[in-house]
């Protein structure tokens, strides 16, 4: 024990706040940040012991020094120094751009400033100047500077809201809390200075959702978690101004521990290329000992013969002069070593890359985004990915949630139909005109008219429903000036419901720890809030009790529809067949459904539950059971109101995409940081899940042993140590959550994982960590053999994109973390089908191409200088000249059609006649020749003859081994089939999404009183109220190959 005790000891950090020499006794690291390779002095011998780990650089240094020895070379050497340091100098240069632009990104972000108190005094330093155990102060919308020990905050009870955008792709805000004991230090810069409280904690790690550590200040001893500390990467919202402890700084912040390193990644290509390599080498020395061996022979039985013109150096012998003709051919047969095939390779990829970079299909028009080739050496690898593996939020979907339908007494609102009981599109139709209501929010958009109508009637039942969502929630409001309100919402499905209700005139205007105030179609009303029966996973629903300005006690409650339709009145049955049939179809076309009830309560029975209330809340044990159990008494006999349906935004095009690169046989998994259901229902709204799946697995367990048996009892396959794809009888899901995962990917476990993944269609992976996305690629490409693609748009996701083959950042809402560690970069997930399918496909047809003519120019100039040593007698003699090879490149192949132009016209023009009159007698020959029709027709004659074998054996080979290209070709003959207008989503069993992916909310909070300001000053919007994503250019259009080869 006493062992473990000095592990632990010695393991941990400990600081003192305000003394700088104290810890640099420890020699933590500063705050810089270092993603480049290399410096001034390193980039020189470490960027060249790069470039001689290939094969040919190293070949063609061995080379040289083989042509520095008189007796076996034949050839200068300036031969192959000038192209090996034209090939070492072109690659110096792009490795040393490509640093050059990390160096301008590291020096960015450590040159940005931040105030730290140093010395009694708030100074502004760099980031990259700060050291552990400095207090540094932070203001609203700026970037936490290190991995901080919260201490005070200009909020009530010291809470801050945050957004982790950065760390886990959520844009909602989180609220963390600093000791009460230092949240008295307030901004008083004296008693800051004064405070030397000490912190001992964890090392270093990549634990996001875990923090473990003590401060001890005047004797006594605090414990630290997660919820006092603030991670680089966050960005401090609607908060003026905060004060924090310096913990870990720079590397070893948690947000650098899951960055990943910088992975020198290459394509199968290079590997290729290697191989090949190392098989001519093989060739090479096949050849120069077959004319050794020649060698030898011929001097042995001829050698003599030469001996008087040709005298021996004394000792020489025939194995002598094999021996060195065996070296003098190595260097004269070095062309079939392709030392500028790295070079052509990387100018054909840079090339390809420009293709990309000038793809007018991948511009998006509305951020003015072209998409980019950041990596120009992974191009032809795009049309070989077998997996991709894409975040969630803010790559599939915008989110961004939108009010799109309710059903509301028993009839459904927000679908526009024509007088034909046709579906019509919403583009074909006007939007709502809101302007009767002068607070709505100008961004909402609604189609249906009808319900507006209803509204405005006085139905006692919309009514009704509007006004719980008006009340039901834990939204904050902001009111910057009369009348611009803007929500800040736990999670962005509560932002929409309170949006709508707020449009449709009953408007969320304030709230007190006590009360809510509304203005309900224009008129001011302010009920006041008894109880807030807050969401958690369990309860599936939240409920609030009001008392309106007539004295009328009422709940109200929203929640999941199995969980709602259990606690209704038994005069609600027929209305809920109805809803129930309504969410159906809502839930058919991907949309988070809400069931929304509410009770009328007496006043005497109110009373009693409250008291019981009260003692529950205050109980040392078992509070939330008990809690439970008094809000279940309360939840009952519910009056159904109706349903809401929300849709959280995918991407324009993502389902399209998804199918398209189904087709092409990838397989697509998702790893988000999100929740469970959450990610389910994006799974069915991009159809990467569906109903007629023959199953779904759900491998949510808490234990090893438990997601042991759960793999096994999924694992329909053969167990063996090679993964590989087997086929199963039905299309599988798998979804795994992020606790399950850390188990799984366990040694013992992660075969069966991949097993019963690889015969899933489908793969969710939920509540990840940025880490365990790197590990799920990495145990892909280890156990699998194949191309992955990693595609994300946060800070949570670049540990991913490193580890994959290739990474794909999105330029989106959450930074340009990703974009600035990506291999390819675009701002809409469905540009990924046009990067693979075209730009990757045509890139590796390219590639293959050139090869092909590459080593086959290699080889026929080698074989001449084979074939000549048997008619030299073996004696490493030069059958072409280095001055002719010159010559046939630059003058044959660059100029051959110019010359022969310019020695044409120049033969027969007026000026040599002149010069030249009895030798030139026909002026203009030339000019006159191209005047004859005749000419042009033997032209025209000799151009068919030439072309009509090959055209004609392509015609023999379209019809008798047609390729699919053909295929698609020929089936431009049918006609395209009659348009479907507007087919109805099917059915779906899937409801309730959102209340299934809501977590437990600030109820507690909100009712406490403990972060509202009174007087409320006015905070920056959560939600920026910017054009919808959706307003944008034309489509892209996205056709199966079918489709469009029936397209006229």
């Amino acid at each position: 024990s006493c062992l473990f005790l000095y592990y632990i000891s010695s393991e941990e950090r400990h600081l003192r706040a305000n003394d700088r020499e104290f810890n640099l006794s420890f020699k933590y690291a500063n705050n810089a940040i270092k993603t480049s390779k290399y410096n001034v002095f390193t980039f020189l011998p470490l960027n060249l012991f790069e470039q001689f780990q290939r094969l040919a650089n190293a070949y063609f240094v061995f080379l040289l020094i083989l042509q520095l020895i008189p007796q076996i070379s034949s050839l200068s050497w300036f031969t192959t120094v000038v192209p090996l340091l034209l090939v070492l100098s072109i690659t110096l240069a792009k490795d040393l751009s490509d640093d050059i632009t990390r160096h301008k990104n590291d020096n960015h972000v450590n040159n940005r400033k931040v105030e730290v108190l140093i010395n009694g005094e708030l100074k502004s330093e760099k980031w990259m100047n700060v050291q552990v155990g400095d207090i540094v102060k932070l203001e609203n919308n700026e970037f936490v500077t290190a991995d901080l020990l919260l201490l005070s905050s200009s909020e009530p009870l010291n809470l801050i809201y945050i957004e982790t955008a950065e760390l886990d792709g959520e844009t909602n805000l989180k609220v963390k809390q600093a000791l009460t004991l230092t949240g008295d230090l307030g901004n008083d810069i004296q008693k800051l200075a004064a405070f030397n409280g000490e912190v001992r904690c964890e090392p270093p790690n990549n634990r996001l959702d875990k923090f473990t550590g003590t401060l001890t200040m005047r004797g006594e001893t605090f414990a630290l978690d997660n919820e006092r500390i603030l991670l680089r990467g966050c960005t401090l919202r609607n908060t003026e101004w905060c004060f924090g402890l310096v913990v870990f700084g720079g590397p070893d912040t948690k947000l650098m521990q899951n960055s990943g390193k910088s992975v020198f990644k290459r394509t199968s290509i290079d590997h290729l290329m290697n191989v090949l390599v190392m098989f001519i080498f093989g060739f090479l020395a096949f050849m120069c000992t077959i004319l050794s061996i020649g060698n030898a022979i011929w001097e042995y039985q001829e050698g003599n013969s030469f001996i008087t013109f040709l005298p021996r150096a004394d000792g020489a012998n025939a194995s002598l002069s094999a021996f060195l003709t065996f070296w003098s051919y190595v260097i004269i047969l070095n062309t079939v070593v392709p030392i500028s095939l790295y070079v052509s390779v990387e100018i054909l990829r840079l090339g390809n890359s420009y293709f990309i970079d000038w793809d007018r299909k991948m511009y998006h028009v509305k951020s003015d985004t072209p998409a980019q080739a950041r990596t120009t050496t992974l191009n032809e690898e795009l049309g070989q990915i077998k997996y991709i593996f894409s975040d969630k939020t803010g790559t599939l979907t915008q989110n961004i949630m939108t009010f799109n339908r309710c059903s509301i007494n028993g009839k459904s609102y927000g679908e526009v139909v024509d007088f034909a009981g046709q579906r019509v599109e919403v583009t074909e139709v006007k939007k709502v005109d809101f302007s009767w209501n002068p607070l709505a929010d100008p961004k909402f958009c609604f189609h249906d008219h009808k319900l507006v109508e209803v509204v405005k009637s006085g139905s006692p039942e919309v009514q009704a429903f509007f006004r719980l969502l008006a009340l039901c929630h834990t939204v904050m409001p902001e009111e910057k000036t009369e009348g611009e309100l803007f929500y800040q919402a736990q999670s962005p499905d509560e932002g929409a419901l309170v949006t709508a209700a707020r449009n449709f005139g009953f408007v969320f205007r304030s709230r007190t720890p006590e009360t809510i105030s509304l203005v309900e179609m224009g008129v001011p009303t302010t009920y006041e809030l008894l109880a807030v029966l807050d969401f958690n996973n369990v309860r599936k629903r939240m409920s609030v009790i009001v008392r309106s300005p007539e004295g009328k006690l009422t709940l109200f409650c929203k929640g999941a529809d199995t969980i709602i339709y259990e606690r209704l009145h038994p005069s609600s049955s027929k209305l809920m067949e109805v809803t129930t049939e309504h969410l159906n179809e809502y839930a058919g076309e991907g949309l988070r459904t809400l069931a929304l009830a509410y009770k009328d309560l007496d006043e005497d029975e109110f009373e009693k539950w409250k008291e019981r209330h009260h003692e529950a809340s205050t109980s040392l044990e078992d509070r939330e059971a008990k809690l439970d159990t008094i809000y279940e008494e309360i939840e009952k006999d519910l009056l159904l109101l109706g349903a809401s349906a929300v849709e959280d935004k995918l991407q324009d095009g993502v389902p399209q995409t998804i199918e398209q690169l189904a087709k092409a046989d990838i397989k697509i998994w998702v790893l988000t940081g999100d929740k469970q259901e959450t990610a389910e229902n994006i799974g069915y709204s991009c159809n990467m899940l569906r109903e007629e799946m023959k199953e779904i697995f759900i491998v949510a367990a808490n234990t090893a042993e438990e997601v042991r048996e759960e793999l096994k009892s999924r694992l329909l396959g053969k167990k063996s140590q090679v993964v590989e794809d087997e086929k199963v009888d039905g299309e599988y899901g798998l979804v795994i959550n992020g606790h399950s995962l850390a188990f799984a990917l366990q040694k013992d476990m992660q075969l069966e994982l991949l097993r019963t993944a690889c015969m899933c269609q489908a793969v969710i992976c939920c509540r990840v960590t940025p880490l365990q996305k790197a590990q799920v690629v990495e145990l892909v490409k280890k156990h699998k053999k194949a191309v992955t693609l990693a595609i994300g748009d946060g800070a949570n996701d670049v540990s991913m994109i490193k580890t994959a083959h290739i990474g794909v950042g999105i330029s989106g809402q959450e930074g340009m973390q990703a974009v600035l560690s990506s291999d390819f970069s675009f701002a809409q997930f469905r540009y990924l089908q046009r990067l693979l399918l075209v730009h990757g496909r045509w890139s590796y047809l390219r590639m293959c191409k050139f090869l092909r003519y590459f080593f086959y120019k290699n080889f026929t100039f080698t074989f001449v200088h084979f074939w000549y040593g048997f008619f030299c007698g073996f004696s490493a003699q030069m059958g072409l000249d280095t001055y002719y090879w010159t010559a046939v490149n630059q003058f044959f192949l660059w100029g051959s059609l110019s010359v022969y132009f310019a020695v044409t016209f120049t033969m027969y023009s007026n000026g040599m006649y002149l010069i030249f009159t009895s030798s030139f007698p026909f002026i203009g020959t030339a000019r006159n020749s191209l005047n004859q029709p005749n000419v042009w027709l033997t032209i025209f004659l000799t151009t068919i003859l030439c072309i009509l074998p090959v055209v004609a054996k392509r015609f023999l080979f379209i019809q008798l081994k047609p390729t699919i290209n053909d295929k698609v070709r020929q089936a431009k003959a049918v006609p395209p089939p009659l348009p479907r207008k507007f087919p109805r989503r099917r059915i779906s069993t899937r409801r309730s999404g959102y209340a299934f992916s809501h977590a437990r909310g600030y109820g507690d909070l909100v009712t406490s009183g403990r972060f509202l300001r009174i007087p409320v000053k006015s905070r920056p919007a959560l939600f920026p109220h910017t054009d919808t994503p959706v307003a944008d250019s034309t489509p892209q259009t996205y056709r199966t190959i079918f489709e469009e080869a029936q397209s006229p």
